[in-house]
C-alpha cells in the first residue's frame, strides 16, 4: 500500500478545480495526506449534489456557483480534466506564482507503481483495455485507470510496487504535468482534435501529447506508431537521446518494434524476433486495431509478459463500448455502436473496417471538423448519410453532392431512417465524429441510446 501522509503535500493549501470524477479523487486523496483542501466548482448546486453530499462527508470545504478569491489562497491548484487550462481563475493564479498541476501529476508523484501510459488522439480507450487484458490474461497484478473512467488518484491505496499501472492518458490530463514519469509510454497518433482548448494552436495540442514522454530516461520505453508521421516527427525531435523507442507500423522500416509479415503480427524487441498471432485471429477488426494490437503486445512485452499470455489476449478481445461495438443483426442488417468516434480521424479508420454497404449517422456538437478527408472513403464504402445533432446541416451540406444524404432531428428519427434506407447485407453505423453535448451529456449516453433504440426495433 502507498502511505501519502509523509509527501510533500502535507499541510500544504490547495485548490481542486473541478468537482467531478477526478476531482473529487484528487481532492480524497490529497485529504488523506495531510493538505488543507479546498474545492472550487462553476456548476450550480442542482447539478453537483451527489459531490457536495461526499465533500461534506470527508470534511472538505468548497465552493459552487464559480471560483472566487478563495480558490487562490493556495500554494496549489489542482486542475481536473474538465476544467479548461485557459479559465481565468488559472491564469490568475500563474500570474501570482501560484503553481498549476494536473490530477495525473499529483497521483503520479505519490504512486509507487511502475506504469504504463498510453495517449494518442485515437485508440486510447481500446489499447488501455487491451493491455489490462493482457496483464489479466497472464496473472499479473494491475490496475486501469486514468482518461477510461477510474480516476488515477482513487487507485493510489491499492497499488504497491509489485503491481502496474495501466493508464489512458489525455491531452487534458497531461497538461500542467511537470514530473510525470511512467515506465512505458505509448503514443498511438496525433491528428488535430480538441483544438478549442488549445487556442486552435495544433503545436499546442502536440506539446500536451508529448509530455507522456519527456521525463522518461533510458531505463524507460517509448512505443510510438512509426506509420503516423507526426508522432514519427516529435519522437524523432524530442525521444531519441533519453529514452528506449519501440516502433510499430505495418510494414517494417526500423530496426526494433512491431510490424505485420505474411499475415502475422511479429515484434522485434532486443534483437529477438517472436511471430505473436495470426491478423485474422485478432479478436478485433480493422486496421486501427492491428496498430492498437501492436502496441499493446510490445508494451505488455517490455515489462516481461509471456507472449503466450499475449497471444490469447489478442485473440478474445472483444473491443470496448462504444467503439464499434456490435448491437444486433435485425432482418438481416448488423448495427454498429462507435459513439466514441468524436473526431473525422476515427471516423476515417471505421469507414475502412467493412467491407459491407454502410449508412452512417454523423453529426453532433462540431469541433471544426475537416471533412473532405472523408470523401473517398464516403464514395468508396457509404450507401447514406444520415445527418443528426447541431451540426446536421454542415454534415449535409459536406456530403449531400457526393451520396445519398437525409437530415434527422432526433436519434430515434435517425435509427428509424437508417431502418429504411438499409437492407439486408448492409450495415447501420453511428460513427459520429462529433462531440456529443447538443442531445446527449457524452459520448456513452449517446452511445446507450442508440442501443436501446436498435434493439427496440
Amino acid at each position: 500500500m502507498v502511505s501519502v501522509s509523509d509527501k510533500i503535500i502535507s499541510g500544504k493549501k490547495i485548490t481542486v478545480l473541478g468537482a467531478a470524477k477526478s476531482g473529487i479523487a484528487v481532492a480524497s486523496l490529497l485529504k488523506k495526506g495531510g493538505a488543507l483542501v479546498f474545492v472550487s466548482d462553476s456548476a450550480p448546486a442542482d447539478k453537483l449534489q451527489p459531490q457536495m453530499q461526499v465533500l461534506q462527508s470527508l470534511g472538505i470545504e468548497f465552493e459552487i456557483n464559480g471560483h472566487t478569491e478563495r480558490a487562490i489562497d493556495a500554494d496549489y491548484i489542482v486542475v481536473s480534466p474538465g476544467v479548461p487550462s485557459n479559465i481565468q481563475i488559472v491564469k490568475d493564479a500563474e500570474e501570482k506564482n501560484i503553481k498549476v498541476v494536473s490530477e495525473l501529476e499529483i497521483a503520479s508523484r505519490i504512486c509507487e507503481s511502475p506504469i504504463i501510459a498510453v495517449t494518442g488522439t485515437n485508440g486510447k480507450t481500446t489499447t488501455t483495455t487491451l493491455i489490462g487484458k493482457i496483464m489479466e490474461s497472464a496473472k499479473a497484478k494491475h490496475i486501469v485507470a486514468g482518461n477510461i473512467g477510474t480516476a488515477f488518484s482513487s487507485c493510489i491505496d491499492a497499488l504497491d510496487s509489485q503491481t502496474v499501472a495501466v493508464l489512458e492518458v489525455s491531452s487534458f490530463q497531461l497538461d500542467h504535468c511537470e514530473t510525470f514519469h511512467p515506465k512505458v509510454s505509448v503514443i498511438l497518433n496525433i491528428t488535430p482534435d480538441h483544438l478549442d482548448r488549445y487556442d486552435h494552436n495544433f503545436d499546442k495540442y502536440i506539446a500536451s501529447k508529448c509530455r507522456i514522454f519527456v521525463n522518461q530516461t533510458k531505463t524507460d520505453y517509448l512505443i510510438y506508431n512509426y506509420d503516423d508521421e507526426e508522432t514519427r516527427e516529435q519522437v524523432r525531435r524530442l525521444a531519441s537521446l533519453h529514452v528506449q523507442t519501440l516502433a510499430f507500423g505495418i510494414d517494417r522500416r526500423f530496426d526494433e518494434g512491431a510490424f505485420v509479415e505474411n499475415g502475422k503480427l511479429v515484434t522485434i524487441v532486443g534483437s529477438k524476433r517472436t511471430e505473436v498471432i495470426d491478423i485474422p485471429n485478432l479478436g478485433i477488426r480493422g486496421i486501427h486495431n492491428i496498430y492498437n494490437s501492436m502496441a499493446a503486445t510490445l508494451a505488455t512485452q517490455v515489462i516481461g509478459i509471456d507472449l503466450l499470455s499475449v497471444g490469447r489476449a489478442l485473440k478474445e478481445f472483444k473491443g470496448v463500448e462504444h467503439r464499434l461495438e456490435f448491437v444486433r443483426e435485425f432482418n438481416g442488417v448488423k448495427y454498429i455502436n462507435d459513439s466514441k468516434a468524436t473526431n473525422v480521424d476515427s471516423v476515417w479508420y471505421a469507414l475502412q473496417a467493412y467491407e459491407e454497404p454502410l449508412v452512417v449517422l454523423i453529426g453532433g456538437r462540431d469541433k471544426g471538423n475537416d471533412y473532405p478527408k472523408l470523401y473517398d472513403l464516403v464514395k468508396k464504402h457509404v450507401k447514406a448519410i444520415i445527418a443528426i445533432g447541431e451540426s446536421a446541416e454542415k454534415v449535409y451540406q459536406e456530403f449531400h453532392s457526393i451520396k445519398k444524404c437525409i437530415k434527422a432531428d432526433s436519434m430515434e428519427r435517425a435509427v428509424d431512417a437508417a431502418r429504411q434506407l438499409a437492407v439486408p447485407g448492409d450495415i447501420v453505423l453511428l460513427s459520429p465524429a462529433c462531440a456529443s453535448f447538443d442531445w446527449f451529456q457524452n459520448y456513452e449516453h449517446r452511445g446507450k441510446v442508440f442501443k436501446q433504440l436498435v434493439n427496440a426495433l
